[in-house]
């Protein structure tokens, strides 16, 4: 299986400044998991798990779940499948993808179902073993509850841990914790329409340059998009702002945006 562009590409890509990665929010919730996301070009999909028996359902709330939407079905065999087919990356130019799992109920149990899966599709995977990291064509991210703990002491481990903010001052390093993410409304106040306050604006830049420094990639989650006019407005801020992962559940949206600007 060839693979010669990596994640670490991504993130140096991001870090000079080019385009944001594309982040498809409770991707599950879509037409097509998985499929409507990679239509758009998008380099990082979001799925919410449970665990049931010793599997892992997708969805946002327990009593959504449905027969057959695993992470398994909905994510990991078609990722498997089209990386395959596509000489080692998913869309067969070398680059690397995210898929962020979202755990919805208890870290630890699910945390620990999700590594053994995950084994499953070893080939695939960044893995870190032994403090020694490979890149492959998918890195996986637990976000949600995450338990730290067991991650940062497994000598084998599958995925990334989504730290927020303020664990950038914790010295946690990046290969345990590749992204952070944290909600927009706990760090500003506004909310797409009108000028963005020179203040929080500086401020975003800050914020920006801090996850840089530690090699991370920064998110934020529950932007303002009640309105298209407010969602192109944050993404600008965000884009110019030199933010590495832009989320949306506007696929075609976001992706005519960071391909014309407007």
């Amino acid at each position: 299986m060839k693979f010669w562009l990596t994640v670490a590409w991504l993130l140096a890509s991001c870090m000079a400044g080019a385009q944001p990665i594309a982040h498809a929010h409770n991707d599950y919730e879509h037409k097509r998991p998985l499929l409507d996301a990679l239509s758009f070009d998008f380099r990082s999909i979001e799925a919410d798990i449970y665990t049931i028996g010793d599997s892992l359902f997708v969805a946002h709330d327990f009593d959504e779940i449905k027969p057959g939407r695993t992470l398994r079905t909905l994510y990991l065999n078609p990722l498997q499948n089209l990386i395959q087919e596509n000489g080692g990356a998913v869309y067969g130019d070398g680059h690397s993808i995210y898929l962020l799992v979202d755990i919805k109920d208890d870290a630890v149990k699910t945390y620990q179902l999700l590594h053994k899966i995950l084994e499953d599709y070893e080939d695939c995977l960044a893995v870190v073993k032994n403090g020694k990291q490979t890149q492959r064509a998918v890195q996986v991210v637990v976000s949600g509850n995450r338990p730290m703990n067991l991650m940062a002491n497994q000598k084998v481990r599958y995925a990334g841990y989504d730290g927020r903010l303020k664990d950038l001052k914790t010295g946690v390093e990046a290969q345990l914790m590749p992204w952070v993410s944290d909600s927009w409304t706990d760090h500003f106040l506004w909310n797409g329409k009108g000028e963005f306050p020179l203040k929080e604006k500086e401020h975003l830049r800050q914020l920006v340059e801090q996850a840089k420094s530690k090699g991370c990639l920064l998110r934020f989650w529950g932007t303002p998009n009640k309105t298209e006019s407010q969602r192109m407005a944050i993404w600008k801020e965000l884009k110019d702002a030199g933010v590495a992962i832009i989320g949306a559940d506007d696929l075609k949206g976001l992706q005519e945006f960071l391909q014309t600007g407007k």
